[in-house]
């Protein structure tokens, strides 16, 4: 061993990483260079989209001042928002502080882009949680249900497969707007490639074609080289503290596509007659500027990240999804652990390994938006960030724990090792093999 790697094992051993556990994180990383090779790849690509789209809108550094009250000709948000649009490929876009998190800007695209006797189509199955009371699948004040906009789903296959007849049998008259969500959410299916996105989104529009088709977007921005505007998305809805907030935007949320559903959007987030002209951007333009351009390598440590999570644990003979050699459409990596023990002991691991708040012990609580209590660990500078090294998962069967971020790569991996660590001292793991 090198001197260099002796220091750097004593540097883990300093943090709490057995030898053990570092030698067997060293192996399962040395069969991954090549993959890992193959992400760096993708984001050069991505970054040298994002630095085109700036250069094309011009951005100056006067873009990178706010403004106060009404915010009528703020440059830096326009500007901003060109900027999205040419990344995205997309005619509008709405990139805003005022979209306070993604469930928020989903709220948004959809209250917008519906109107009373209309139905609310998913042909992925049941959305993400706290998309529940949004819809009014759980009954909520404000919801979609209460305005009299109807709901359908046609769920996936078993083997993550798309319902094709049963989706050309639902969608109906009435069918205004479907539904996809990119990511897995709680659950354990397949996370979408845009690839397959575009071959629904055709699908559908075959079918009725004024469907509009939006995209849950969340957790996917960056992980190919192609969004799902570009396989004929009429929206794409995320949030900034996810992806492209690159870690640096504190808040805000992004609406792309079409003029009149981004347009449709702007009149519900403000005003009727008022749309994107209002809105001050304070100080925080440049966090967002700057977060869109780090983005793509952001994103691509934590890709990192989730791959090598995969597989320290499947080696272990846990259940993950996506497994150990699958290729990624999103940054989320989950694992089954069957117990509420394991799941508690990977967030204590997680949070134990963070920059900010590592002496805190996360607990399961009553999240607002839940129907469970759910566990979190998330020791970020931005408050509940999921770029940033995180944990989460509700405390259910199969126990299954949605890990996802990492500012850096180097970060990624030593939070996952902390996590195993926590695993073995706690028993749910009880062996380290010593090959592989």
């Amino acid at each position: 061993m090198t001197l260099q790697n002796e220091t750097m094992k004593q540097m883990y051993a300093s943090l709490g990483i057995s030898e053990e556990i570092y030698q067997y994180g060293e192996k399962v990383l040395a069969a991954l260079q090549e993959r890992f090779a193959k992400i760096d790849k993708m984001a050069e690509h991505n970054q040298l989209k994002v630095l085109s789209a700036m250069q094309k809108a011009r951005v100056s550094e006067a873009c990178l001042l706010g403004t106060t009250g009404y915010g009528y000709n703020d440059i830096g948000r326009d500007t901003l928002e060109e900027v999205y649009a040419e990344v995205f490929h997309t005619e509008s876009a709405l990139v805003r502080p005022q979209i306070t998190c993604g469930t928020h800007a989903l709220a948004l695209a959809l209250m917008s882009n519906l109107r009373p006797g209309d139905e609310l189509f998913s042909p992925v199955g049941k959305p993400y949680d706290t998309l529940e009371e949004v819809i009014g699948i759980r009954d909520s004040k404000g919801s979609l249900k209460e305005y009299g906009i109807s709901y359908k789903q046609v769920d996936l296959l078993e083997d993550g497969g798309f319902d094709w007849e049963g989706i050309r049998a639902a969608i109906g008259p009435k069918t205004k707007l479907a539904t996809i969500q990119r990511s897995k959410g709680y659950q354990t299916r397949p996370t979408l490639s845009v690839e397959r996105i575009g071959e629904l989104i055709s699908f559908i529009k075959s079918v009725k074609p004024d469907v509009i088709c939006m995209v849950d977007n969340c957790y996917g921005e960056f992980t190919e080289d192609i969004e799902p505007t570009d396989v004929g998305a009429d929206m794409c809805v995320g949030s900034l503290i996810k992806n492209p907030g690159g870690g640096l935007a504190p808040i805000g949320g992004y609406i792309v596509g079409t003029k009149e559903c981004v347009e449709n959007a702007a009149y519900r987030l403000t005003s009727p007659g008022l749309g994107k002209e209002v809105g001050a951007s304070r100080s925080i333009l440049q966090n967002f500027y700057q977060g869109l351009f780090l983005s793509p390598t952001v994103t691509a440590g934590a890709l990192k990240g989730a791959i090598f999570a995969a597989n320290l644990y499947e080696r272990l003979g846990f259940k993950v999804v996506p497994n150990a050699t699958e290729e990624r459409f999103d940054i989320i990596q989950a694992v089954e652990f069957g117990t509420p023990e394991g799941l508690i002991a990977f967030c204590e691991g997680i949070q134990a390994a963070a920059p900010v708040d590592s002496f805190v012990t996360p607990e399961p609580w009553d999240m607002p938006g839940y129907d469970s209590q759910v566990i979190m660990a998330a020791g970020a500078f931005v408050s509940g960030s999921s770029i940033e090294l995180s944990a989460d998962g509700p405390l259910k069967a199969p126990y299954a724990v949605y890990f996802q971020g990492g500012l850096t790569w180097q970060h990624a991996k030593f939070g996952i090792l902390k996590s195993l660590q926590r695993c073995y001292e706690k028993n749910v793991v009880t062996q380290i093999p010593c090959q592989i």
